[in-house]
């Protein structure tokens, strides 16, 4: 059977391609390798500005598709596409007439950044880790006190040419800002810091949020980098940084260290590319024939894009591309 549309990846901008397609009674079919759709939302708690529970989202989104004839294979994996096929792991070929691919990233390894213990020492989590304990309705310090210190840094795994992640994840300072935010409102006596070394607030809403952290949460911001965290004899952890506003060293104590780890383009790309004479971006992420009047196509006919697949992007905008991806695909079958 020959599908019109394969979209590979069931995340917010799969799920999302498919819905416009199917409104436009086109029926497509989504690959997700995981066992069920969502994506990194399904790992969400609140969505910033609007601290929106990103279980809503998913639940409308699972809602709509059951309105339509979607075919959903999970547990599937694409190791190779054409713009009239795809390749599975299993060996099998599937026929199509077009492919849009809407895989998403892949969230940095802060086991990499040594210097700051995750995975060596008790009490430095990501902000993926934060997440999930907030989702399953409990925050608390390895040896289960609450915290009294807590300190989040920006940009791990993003802006650092040390480990080949030059690009700006574009959403880890208002993921900084939201979870200090819900940090301080579980635990209204700590001191909460975030870390950074620059303030991206570029979405509507978003600097509001930054400013309500500080006024109405009294959330601390320290323009700097944390140079290394060691543990000390009480359970808790030290951690080194130089405030680089004013050039001075600093010394911290902390009970929670929170990395805000950055995208990173999918392994997956390079053979995505090679398979179908397709383009990337210095930074790993795929190429869209041009920035502005054909970002969801990808230079191949037939073969589109949506989502973080191109660039680290926020759920919004994920959403919109989708929706543009799938008009661009119905105008592709239209004509051919």
């Amino acid at each position: 059977m020959k599908r019109e549309v394969i979209i590979i990846g069931g995340g917010v901008a799969g799920i999302q391609t498919a819905l416009r397609l199917a409104e436009q009674g086109i029926r497509p079919t989504i690959i997700e390798k995981e066992s069920d759709l969502g994506g990194k939302l399904k790992g969400w708690y609140h969505l910033f500005p609007s601290m929106t529970p990103a279980s809503e989202v998913l639940t409308d989104l699972r809602r709509r598709m059951a309105g339509y004839d979607i075919e959903v294979m999970t547990s599937t994996e694409v190791v190779s596409l054409t713009p009239q096929s795809v390749t599975l792991s299993s060996g099998e070929t599937l026929a199509c007439r077009s492919v849009v691919v809407c895989s998403g990233f892949t969230l940095f390894d802060a086991r990499i950044k040594e210097e700051y213990g995750y995975g060596i020492y008790d009490n430095v989590y990501t902000s993926v880790d934060i997440e999930r304990m907030l989702n399953e309705g409990y925050v608390t310090t390895a040896n289960g006190q609450r915290p009294r210190r807590i300190v989040l840094l920006h940009c791990v795994g993003s802006r650092d040419e040390k480990v080949c992640q030059s690009h700006c994840s574009k959403v880890c300072c208002i993921t900084g800002v939201k979870q200090a935010m819900e940090l301080k409102k579980l635990f209204p006596d700590a001191d909460v810091f975030n870390f950074y070394m620059d303030i991206r607030m570029f979405g509507p809403g978003y600097e509001e949020m930054y400013r309500e952290a500080q006024q109405n949460y009294n959330i601390h911001f320290v323009r700097g980098r944390i140079s290394e965290a060691s543990p000390t004899f009480d359970g808790r952890l030290q951690i080194k940084a130089e405030d680089t506003l004013t050039g001075r060293p600093l010394r911290m104590s902390v009970d929670m260290l929170i990395l805000l780890v950055g995208m990173r383009a999918n392994d997956t790309n390079e053979q995505f590319a090679s398979s179908a004479g397709l383009h990337r971006a210095p930074s790993g992420f795929m190429q869209p024939q041009d920035l502005f009047l054909n970002s969801a196509r990808s230079g191949v006919n037939g073969i589109f894009y949506a989502g973080t697949v191109t660039a680290p992007k926020n759920i919004g905008e994920s959403l919109n591309e989708a929706s543009v991806a799938a008009d661009a695909v119905a105008a592709y079958l239209r004509r051919d």
